[in-house]
């Protein structure tokens, strides 16, 4: 069963049964005050009816005109009045007699009442100012229990059917505004596949569990497009970094095959074979390190960092990649309580945005230096990566975070377009801020913030 059709069931079972519990209870309570209320109506025209035609007191006249104009005659009413001998009910001839059960209850406790059908009767065990003991009852029709309880059931029913029919369409319209913006997500969630995993579910305005909802989608995305990217980001870094060496190798060889050389000569091929070995050893393990930095898509183990430190292992990183690449630390800006530099993250994956983004200053800087600053505000740790390379045409800027999006200008360079939207997503899960300011043919700056770390993790 669908969802929505769930949600509609449930609220018409929940609010049907609370209105007809509801109107039962007004139901009952109303009936049942009705026979209380009515019995003892009955019991004080009982004791009236006594004292005036038992006692005949002086002022029987008095309550005459009382009961007359207050206590109106009820539908049907009739009194009964029995005399007591021996503890014994005396009913004579062509009186109707009592049930036996109810003139016992008179006898033994002075009072009672029951009903018959619409019929309401009521007594009292009375005693005359000469010590006769008589029972005194009334019974009439219970117009109210009747008629106007009847009319009552009526009603409620009828409230009853329409709370049914309005139940059922604020059920729909409940149903539809909760079930809208879920209908909402798993339609843009679809349209997320592995060529456009940078796009993100659109999140609602009101905090509730819709947006957090959307928001641990996004999170979702968030690892999946890293896992992905770091995956293609290896791929692309071996595949460029180790055809240099292969090549040389492969080169070398074939020379050395061509023709009968002589020792010399096979020793110097093998020399440069043996060099460019090496070289490819060297670029496999830093490949290998940059490999270790995989990010697994299901959980962060955040630790306490000191970003200096992981300045200087990018370098050594960066350099094991490339020996040619030439990296300046600046370092003056540093601040004097070293807890200012300590941010909370995962080391491998602030490692491979910070590889990434010095790499490729290097990459576009044509041999040229490229300086890395470490400096703290009061709230963030602030690292800047400059290179003179060069840099971005002011109308692509916009589009450097697509993935697989390459500036005009380096089609001379390797590369997939792969590591800064993978260096931002990295920094965003961080909760920290990647700006990027460049300027074509002077080259560019990489700024990125991360917040201090405070508190124990």
């Amino acid at each position: 069963m669908k969802i929505h059709y769930r949600i509609i069931y449930l609220l018409i079972s929940v609010f049907f049964i609370y209105t007809l519990l509801f109107s039962g209870f007004i139901y009952y309570s109303i009936s049942n005050f009705s026979f209380t209320d009515f019995y003892k109506r009955l019991e004080i025209r009982a004791a009236t009816t006594a004292k005036i035609q038992l006692d005949n007191p002086d002022n029987a006249s008095i309550i005459k005109e009382i009961r007359q104009e207050y206590l109106e005659k009820l539908p049907n009413q009739k009194d009964y009045i029995f005399p007591i001998k021996n503890n014994v009910i005396v009913v004579a001839d062509g009186q109707e007699s009592l049930p036996t059960e109810f003139g016992n209850t008179l006898l033994n406790q002075g009072f009672g009442s029951f009903r018959k059908g619409s019929i309401f009767y009521s007594g009292i065990k009375y005693t005359t100012i000469k010590g006769d003991e008589y029972i005194v009852v009334v019974s009439a029709d219970n117009y109210f229990y009747s008629h106007h309880i009847a009319y009552l059931r009526n009603l409620l029913i009828t409230s009853l059917l329409y709370a049914l029919l309005l139940i059922v369409l604020v059920s729909m319209l409940i149903s539809r505004t909760l079930v809208r913006p879920v209908q909402q997500i798993i339609k843009e969630v679809e349209m997320i596949g592995s060529e456009n995993l940078h796009l993100r579910l659109r999140l609602p305005k009101s905090k509730d569990s819709i947006r957090n909802l959307a928001q641990t989608f996004n999170d979702m995305l968030n690892r999946l497009e890293t896992t992905f990217e770091t995956q293609k980001n290896f791929v692309s870094n071996a595949s460029h970094e180790l055809n240099t060496p292969l090549t040389s190798i492969i080169g070398e060889a074939d020379y050395a095959l061509s023709k009968e050389r002589d020792a010399e000569q096979y020793k110097k091929s093998l020399t440069d074979i043996l060099s460019e070995a090496e070289k490819l050893e060297q670029k496999t393990k830093a490949l290998l390190l940059l490999a270790q930095t995989g990010f697994d898509g299901k959980s962060q183990k955040l630790v306490r960092l000191r970003t200096d430190q992981l300045i200087l292992d990018v370098r050594e990183t960066v350099q094991k990649l490339n020996a040619n690449f030439k990296i300046c630390l600046d370092f003056s800006l540093l601040p004097e309580n070293h807890e200012m530099l300590k941010v909370k993250g995962n080391f491998y994956l602030l490692h491979l945005a910070l590889t990434n983004i010095v790499v490729n200053g290097c990459k576009y800087s044509n041999g040229q230096p490229v300086f890395i600053a470490l400096g703290a505000s009061g709230t963030h740790v602030v690292i800047l990566v400059q290179d003179s390379g060069i840099g971005i045409p002011e109308k692509e800027m916009p589009y450097i975070y697509d993935p697989y999006f390459r500036a005009s200008n380096t089609t001379d360079y390797a590369g997939y377009g792969i590591g800064l939207p993978l260096s931002r997503n990295i920094i965003l899960m961080h909760n920290g801020e990647l700006q990027v300011t460049s300027v074509e043919g002077k080259g560019t700056s990489v700024k990125v913030n991360l917040p201090i770390w405070s508190g124990p993790l």
